[in-house]
């Protein structure tokens, strides 16, 4: 018996929206009360959106950018998972 084998193709669970301005270093990111948070949004395939806002959990704004630049990289990277 011979078992044939199909490639499926998937939609993916969602897209990531990121909008890079190379004249605002900050972007994606804002301070509340002291500590810098990134916020970004989610396209899902349900035709919806989603906000995502995580603490980057620092007040050094330095740090923050790069916190976001390897959150972006990673989610660019290994794709966006929805629940």
């Amino acid at each position: 018996m011979s078992t044939l084998t199909q490639p499926i193709l998937l939609a993916p669970l969602a897209a990531l929206s990121i909008k890079i301005d190379s004249e605002n270093p900050d972007h994606h990111l804002w301070n509340n009360h002291g500590t810098w948070w990134i916020h970004y949004t989610v396209h899902q395939s349900d035709y919806t959106k989603r906000r995502v806002r995580v603490s980057l959990e620092t007040r050094n704004l330095r740090e923050a950018r790069s916190r976001r630049n390897s959150i972006l990289t990673h989610l660019e990277t290994e794709g966006v998972k929805t629940f």
